[in-house]
């Protein structure tokens, strides 16, 4: 083989070798930027569910001016993000991907008392809810009453 020949397929293999490892490390700082995105956007609907601690209990209701039931409650919280979830917590649960309960993360909805109930996990074992009638919205420890009733979670923002 030539000498021309040889440096030409040398260069050719370390410009391989350069753009294989500048698309490794695309492909990473892809995956931390879109992993980064939803984690602020899963702290965006944290925090816009919180606005609305106090908003008492109405059943079928979708608004903070009514009221909310547990399913209008995620759906109002979900819609203002430009998602649109169904106004029934067993059709919520088949939305989006389970998720077990070791690995939730805030945003993830939780459900319970077979799949009738559901609300949104806030993190560190707490979630927020539109409890039952009578109440309010307010924010309930997945380790109290409700651990024992709990069927699983979806994470719609993934």
């Amino acid at each position: 083989m030539s000498r021309r020949l040889r440096l030409m397929l040398l260069c050719a293999f370390l410009l391989a070798a350069c753009c294989a490892r500048a698309g490794f490390a695309l492909a990473a700082h892809l995956r931390t930027g879109h992993a980064t995105a939803v984690k602020r956007e899963q702290a965006r609907i944290v925090t816009f569910a919180r606005r609305f601690l106090g908003v008492r209990y109405s059943y079928g209701g979708t608004s903070p001016r009514f009221g909310f039931d547990c399913s209008g409650f995620t759906r109002f919280v979900y819609g203002h993000f430009g998602i649109v979830l169904p106004h029934y917590s067993v059709a919520q649960f088949g939305l989006g991907r389970r998720v077990a309960r070791a690995r939730l993360r805030p945003g993830d909805l939780v459900f319970f008392d077979g799949l009738g109930h559901v609300g949104l996990y806030l993190g560190n074992g707490r979630f927020i809810h539109a409890p039952h009638s009578g109440t309010r919205v307010s924010i309930d420890s997945l380790s109290g009453s409700y651990g024992a009733g709990y069927d699983g979670a979806v994470r719609i923002v993934a």
